[in-house]
């Protein structure tokens, strides 16, 4: 089993739903935000879980700064990472210290729409079907080895906010599937394929 941080910047959703899932919340070492007030450590505090702060505007730039969160994840015990939201790109020395143990849940089908406005993308481009995916963390934003993706119709008068809203239900329905395979020990990765067990 491997133990996880779990990282996020907002209201913490996705995390909520991993707290909700009986067989991944006792492998939750850690919940670390980057903001203070952030929604997400009130959720992990409500269910007991450790959680850290570590704030941008006190280190020297990226790179301190993933230096700061991957010492923290460390010194929790935890083995592998959960990026539910965190809106900061980590830093490559970050991720070599976790090689294919760093996992993203991004609203689009990527590698349509990279990137923090993916769902303003979806819609600015007309498509008719956007949703989410689950990946593996690389050195480029949004590109790591695709884990699991789960589609989501964009309605003729979807706003930002509405189609939000619905991937965000995709969202919480795939991430506990994903993250419970990673924590088993299930998802190995070769290349850019991954394999569930």
């Amino acid at each position: 089993m491997i133990d996880i941080a779990v990282l996020a910047s907002g209201s913490g959703t996705n995390l909520q739903a991993l707290i909700d899932t009986p067989d991944i919340r006792p492998r939750i070492r850690l919940v670390l935000s980057d903001k203070p007030a952030a929604p997400a450590l009130g959720r992990a505090r409500a269910a007991g879980i450790p959680t850290a702060v570590v704030r941008w505007g006190d280190h020297a730039g990226r790179e301190a700064f993933s230096e700061a969160v991957g010492d923290a994840i460390e010194e929790s015990g935890a083995k592998g990472v959960v990026l539910a939201g965190f809106m900061r790109i980590l830093s490559p020395s970050l991720i070599d210290r976790f090689p294919n143990r760093i996992i993203n849940i991004h609203p689009s089908l990527l590698p349509s729409f990279p990137g923090a406005r993916a769902v303003r993308d979806a819609l600015s481009h007309a498509v008719k079907v956007t949703g989410v995916t689950v990946h593996f963390v690389d050195e480029k934003v949004d590109h790591g080895p695709i884990i699991a993706q789960r589609p989501a119709p964009v309605a003729p008068d979807d706003d930002e906010a509405s189609l939000h809203a619905r991937i965000q239900v995709e969202e919480r329905s795939l991430c506990p599937e994903v993250v419970r395979a990673f924590v088993r020990g299930e998802l190995s990765v070769e290349g850019r394929k991954v394999s569930w067990m």
